[in-house]
């Protein structure tokens, strides 16, 4: 661990089950109580505390998918002295409850998480391109919407798509609420080489803290670009689909652009309409 934020997360991952209080927290990371929790907000979008409840759930989610421990012991196990507390904390969190969380992890994953339905005034769409770092194979990508800088429920619009090893390629999110949203994606890629399958890795990306704003009718251009995590990300809470990377990739027929269309009289529509443009490489 490097910075001062790096070392008090170091210091949650390995005492979130015990009772931790910002004096704890912030003595780990040798500052003060005002400014630490400033920096840390700065450095990851979140507070110590909200920081902290995410890797307790995200524990909770290992122990529950990995091992046969009770609920109650698991509770116990992140931090929690009251099981009913967790449970509504976890669902509220994860989209599911802890028992129907341990269920899915036995069947094979989560579907597309449900939606935030909301009484949205409007609907617009976010597109642009999504691209892999340097030495990974194909992956497959999930990307949401989301109120805060955390993968976490509630998700206002989702989508799960295919990006191709060497080369970006383009992504539309649509039905997604006039707002500002924090745009977040998780993924999984082969790894060079022929076995690629036996190097496969977890990335993540988005736009982080900076939200992206969406109007009604409208598209919103935002790049996505992949990388592998930071000790800074905030866990990944949402109960998602197993995303396991195809074989080979066969590119849409398609992808949105928000390059506003020039009509017969020589004048540009409004910014914000689709147009497809071709989804395959330049020769």
């Amino acid at each position: 661990m490097d910075t001062a934020v790096e070392r008090a997360i170091g210091f949650i991952r390995e005492h979130y089950g015990e009772p931790l209080a910002l004096a704890r927290i912030a003595e780990s990371a040798l500052l003060s109580r005002f400014y630490f929790t400033r920096l840390f907000k700065e450095e990851t979008g979140l507070t110590p505390g909200r920081f902290l409840a995410a890797v307790r759930i995200h524990e909770a989610k290992r122990l529950i998918e990995q091992t046969s421990t009770s609920i109650t012991e698991v509770s116990y196990a992140v931090g929690y002295n009251s099981v009913g507390s967790f449970t509504n904390y976890f669902t509220a969190s994860v989209g599911v409850s802890p028992s129907r969380f341990r269920r899915l992890a036995r069947e094979g994953g989560a579907g597309l998480p449900v939606t935030e339905p909301g009484p949205w005034p409007g609907r617009g769409t976010v597109g642009g391109t999504v691209g892999l770092p340097g030495g990974h194979g194909n992956a497959r990508v999930f990307l949401g919407a989301f109120a805060t800088p955390v993968v976490q429920h509630p998700c206002v619009a989702a989508a799960v798509f295919d990006v191709p090893s060497g080369r970006p390629s383009c992504y539309s999110l649509t039905d997604v609420p006039e707002g500002s949203w924090h745009l977040l994606a998780v993924a999984v890629a082969d790894g060079p080489g022929p076995d690629g399958a036996a190097l496969r890795t977890s990335l993540v990306g988005g736009r982080g803290m900076l939200p992206v704003t969406v109007t009604a009718d409208g598209v919103t251009s935002a790049a996505v670009r992949l990388r592998p995590g930071r000790p800074t990300d905030a866990p990944v809470l949402l109960a998602l689909p197993e995303l396991v990377p195809p074989a080979v990739f066969v590119p849409p027929p398609g992808c949105p652009s928000t390059t506003p269309l020039q009509g017969a009289d020589g004048r540009f529509q409004a910014a914000g309409r689709l147009r497809l443009v071709s989804a395959a490489p330049v020769p």
